[in-house]
C-alpha cells in the first residue's frame, strides 16, 4: 500500500463502497483517507455521576442499571423511555424510534455503561438515543473515540462511524511504511513536535488527550508553514525572474510637489510606506505591493507621491478603479492637486466621448499623458502607453486575475504594481493569503482628523435623530440618509429607498434632496452627486452606491437604515463617507427593535471602534475567511485543520520561522534544508505557479 494507493484496495473498503466514497466525500486515495480527519472525539475515560451533572454537559458516560422499561403515548407519538439509577440518582433514557426487538433486548438490573447527549427539562436530565455498553463487554481502551464527518446516504449503505474507524485503523497500521518525516532535526528539536507519523496515529487513535493536542498542534502548524513556504518560494521567484524598470531619481515633479503643493503634512505612517515603495521602486525588479489603509488614511496621496517618482524617471503611470464614482473621485482629488504643476492627467470610462478618447489615446502613445485614471476601459487593447512604468489598482479583489494581466502586458518590461485597499484586511488573512505581495500598511489617519461617533438608535428614536439632523443643517453641514433596498421587501420591516425618499422628503420639506442609487445612468449619478457635492442640496438619499469613491467634506452625519441588514465591512465604508471635513461627523445606526446575536455584535462592534482592522477581525470571525477574501479566492482556504480566525498565533510563528529560513537559504540547498525542499517539490511543484524551484 501506498499514499497514492486507490482506496478501493483497502482493506474493508472495495469497488462499490470506494464509488460511493468518491462521490460522496471526495476521497480516492489512500492519502485522502488519512487526511480525512475526525470532526470531533468522544471522551470515554470518564464516568460521571447523575448528581455531578449541570445544564452545561454535553457527551457524557455514566455508569449504573435500568431499573424500569414502558412505551410511553402522547397523542400520535410513542416513544420508549426508561429508568437508569446510579448510586447517586436516578434519569430518564428516551427512545423516539425504536424497535419491539429494542425494548425486549434493554438489558434490565445488569451493569452497563451508557454514553450519549444530557438534555435538561424542568431541572430533570434525560439522555435520547444513547449508546448502550454492558459492563464485561466495556473496551479497556480509554482513547478518545473519532467521529468522521459522514451524510445520511453513507450510513443508509453501512458506512457508518465504525466503517470509517475500521478502515483508518487498517490504514493507521500500514503507516511507518508511507509516512516520511516532511521536517529537519532543527525544526523537530525547536518546536518539539510528536515525529509526522505518531501525529497521524494520534489525530485519528489519540492515546489521550495530551497526545491528541501535540498531533493537532502539528498538523495545524504544518499546514500553515507549507502554505507560508510556498508563497515565499514565489516571491523569491518573482523577484528574482520579473525584471522591472528601475526608478533610481526623485527628481523635479516629486520635490515641486512635496515642498510647495503639498496641501498637509504627511503622517509618519504615510512617509514609511513611501520609503518601503521607494526602495521597491529602485531595483530593476517589478515592485509588487499591497498598501492597506483604512478610509480616509491617505492612501491617494501616496499613490500620487509614487506616480511623481514614476514622471521623474521617465515614465507614465495609471491608475484603475472598479467603478466609474471612485475613478471620478480619484480624478478629480488627483487633479485638483496637480493644478499648479506641469503634469497631464486624464480621466478613461466606458462614458469617455469618442472625441476625449481620441486626444488621450494620442497623447498615451506620444508620451504626453503622464498620468491615466480608469476603470475597465484602460484595459481596452487599443489603449497604449509609450512606457508605462507604475500600474495602481485600487480595490483589487473586484478585478480578476485575467484583467490585471493585461494591464501587466502593456509594456515589454512589466511596470511596477501597487495594489490598494480601502477594505483593511485582518492581519491573518494578510499574512496568509497575500504573502505573496510585500505588504504595507497605512494605521495612522492624518493629523486633526477626528474620530467620528457612531450611536446606535431605534424606531422609536426617529423624532430625535430627525431633529438631530436638522440641527446639523442650519449649522451649514449636508446628511446622508442610506438604504439597503431599492425596491419594496418581502420583510416589510425594512425600510428601502423609494418609501425613505418620501419620509424624508415629507419631515425636511424646506431642504433639497438629491437621490443616488445602482440602477441610475451614468449621466444621472453624476449630476445627481454633482448636485449634492456642490452644496445645493443639503440631504442625500441614496443605496450603498455610495460605499466607495464619493467625498464630501462637508457632509458630517451619516443615517443608515436598517443598519442590522449591512455587513461590519460594508458599515465600515459607509461611515468613511463622513468625517472627511474639519468638523465633528456622526454615523447613525437606526435598527429594529429585534436583533439577531450577530447583528448585535455587529452593531455594537461599530459604536465601540473606528478601528478599520479590529473590525474586520469581527468581520473574520463572524463570516469567516473565504466570505472576507471574496468569492473569487474563498477557495484557496482549504486547510483540513488550520483555523485563520483562531490560529493567528500559529499563522505567524510560521511566518516568522518561514522568513528565517529562506533569508539564510532561498533556495533550500543547504543539507539540513533538502527534506522541506524534497517535499515541497512532491506534494506542490504543478500544482500552482510558484513552485519553480529546483
Amino acid at each position: 500500500m501506498t499514499l497514492e494507493t486507490s482506496i478501493e484496495y483497502v482493506k474493508g473498503v472495495g469497488p462499490e463502497k470506494a464509488k460511493l466514497i468518491r462521490n460522496v466525500l471526495g476521497i480516492s486515495t489512500v492519502e485522502d483517507f488519512l487526511n480525512f480527519f475526525p470532526l470531533r472525539y468522544l471522551d470515554k475515560s470518564k464516568i460521571h455521576k447523575i448528581a455531578q451533572l449541570h445544564e452545561t454537559s454535553t457527551e457524557v458516560q455514566l455508569k449504573g442499571k435500568i431499573t424500569s422499561v414502558q412505551e410511553i403515548q402522547t397523542g400520535k407519538i410513542k416513544r420508549l423511555a426508561a429508568k437508569f439509577n446510579d448510586d447517586t440518582g436516578t434519569m430518564d433514557l428516551v427512545w423516539f424510534q425504536y424497535s419491539k426487538w429494542m425494548k425486549e433486548q434493554l438489558p434490565i438490573n445488569k451493569e452497563i455503561y451508557i454514553f450519549g447527549k444530557i438534555n435538561v427539562f424542568n431541572n430533570q436530565f434525560s439522555m435520547p438515543h444513547p449508546e448502550i455498553e454492558l459492563d464485561e463487554k466495556k473496551e479497556g481502551d480509554n482513547r478518545l473515540k473519532p467521529i468522521y464527518p459522514s451524510s445520511e446516504k453513507l450510513t443508509k449503505r453501512g458506512l457508518n462511524q465504525k466503517f470509517f474507524q475500521n478502515v483508518l485503523r487498517n490504514i493507521c497500521l500500514e503507516i511507518p511504511n508511507f509516512i516520511q518525516e516532511n521536517f529537519p532535526d532543527y525544526l523537530m528539536k525547536a518546536f518539539k513536535f510528536l515525529s509526522r507519523q505518531h501525529t497521524y496515529l494520534n489525530i485519528h487513535f489519540p492515546k489521550d488527550a495530551e497526545h491528541f493536542k501535540k498531533a493537532d498542534y502539528r498538523i495545524r502548524f504544518e499546514e500553515s508553514f507549507f502554505f507560508q513556504l510556498g508563497y515565499g518560494l514565489k516571491k523569491i521567484h518573482h523577484k528574482s525572474h520579473t525584471a522591472g524598470n528601475p526608478f533610481p531619481i526623485v527628481g523635479d515633479y516629486f520635490n515641486d510637489f512635496y515642498q510647495h503643493h503639498l496641501p498637509f503634512d504627511l503622517t509618519g505612517a504615510q512617509k514609511r510606506v513611501l520609503k518601503e515603495i521607494r526602495q521597491d521602486m529602485k531595483r530593476p525588479i517589478q515592485m509588487n505591493r499591497l498598501l492597506q489603509g483604512d478610509v480616509g488614511s491617505g492612501k491617494t496621496m501616496v499613490a500620487l507621491l509614487t506616480m511623481l517618482i514614476a514622471k521623474d524617471n521617465g515614465f507614465q503611470s495609471c491608475i484603475m478603479a472598479p467603478t466609474e464614482i471612485l475613478a471620478q473621485q480619484h480624478f478629480n482629488g488627483i487633479k485638483e492637486l496637480l493644478e499648479n504643476t506641469e503634469v497631464n492627467v486624464k480621466l478613461l470610462t466606458g462614458s469617455t466621448k469618442k472625441s476625449d478618447r481620441k486626444i488621450i489615446h494620442e497623447e498615451l502613445e506620444n508620451g504626453e499623458l503622464s498620468i491615466l485614471v480608469g476603470t475597465h476601459a484602460v484595459l481596452e487593447d487599443k489603449v497604449k502607453f509609450k512606457n508605462l512604468g507604475l500600474a495602481i489598482i485600487d480595490e483589487q479583489h473586484r478585478f480578476g486575475v485575467a484583467q490585471r494581466a493585461k494591464l501587466w502586458a502593456k509594456n515589454k518590461i512589466p511596470p511596477h504594481i501597487l495594489v490598494m485597499t480601502a477594505t483593511p484586511i485582518p492581519r491573518t488573512l494578510a499574512m496568509s493569503f497575500y504573502s505573496d505581495l510585500d505588504v504595507s500598511v497605512i494605521d495612522e489617519m492624518p493629523v486633526g482628523r477626528k474620530p467620528i461617533i457612531t450611536a446606535h438608535r431605534r424606531e422609536k428614536d426617529r423624532a430625535y435623530v430627525y431633529n438631530f439632523c436638522r440641527e446639523e443643517i442650519q449649522k451649514g453641514r449636508q446628511v446622508y440618509f442610506v438604504y439597503p433596498l431599492i425596491e419594496e421587501s418581502e420583510t416589510l420591516d425594512y425600510k428601502n429607498l423609494m418609501t425613505g425618499l418620501e419620509n424624508v422628503m415629507d419631515n425636511f420639506p424646506k431642504y433639497n434632496v438629491s437621490m443616488l442609487h445602482g440602477r441610475m445612468r451614468p449621466e444621472e449619478k453624476d449630476a445627481a452627486m454633482s448636485y449634492f457635492a456642490s452644496g445645493k442640496a443639503e440631504i442625500m438619499v441614496a443605496t450603498t452606491v455610495i460605499e466607495v469613491g464619493v467625498n464630501v467634506p462637508n457632509a458630517s452625519v451619516m443615517v443608515i437604515e436598517s443598519a442590522e441588514r449591512f455587513g461590519l465591512s460594508q458599515l465600515h465604508q459607509l461611515r468613511g463617507r463622513v468625517g472627511r471635513g474639519a468638523e465633528q461627523s456622526y454615523c447613525i445606526l437606526m435598527t429594529s427593535d429585534k436583533l439577531s446575536s450577530d447583528s448585535r455584535t455587529r452593531i455594537k462592534t461599530m459604536v465601540e471602534t473606528n478601528d478599520g482592522f479590529k473590525i474586520s477581525e469581527v468581520d473574520m470571525q463572524l463570516r469567516g475567511p473565504g466570505d472576507i477574501l471574496g468569492t473569487q479566492q474563498s477557495g484557496v482556504v482549504d486547510f483540513k485543520r488550520l483555523d485563520l480566525v483562531n490560529d493567528s498565533a500559529i499563522i505567524k510563528l510560521t511566518k516568522n520561522t518561514v522568513e528565517k529560513i529562506l533569508q539564510t537559504d532561498p533556495l533550500l540547498a543547504n543539507p539540513e534544508n533538502k527534506i522541506l525542499k524534497n517535499y515541497y517539490l512532491q506534494q506542490y511543484k504543478g500544482k500552482n505557479k510558484w513552485s519553480k524551484i529546483s
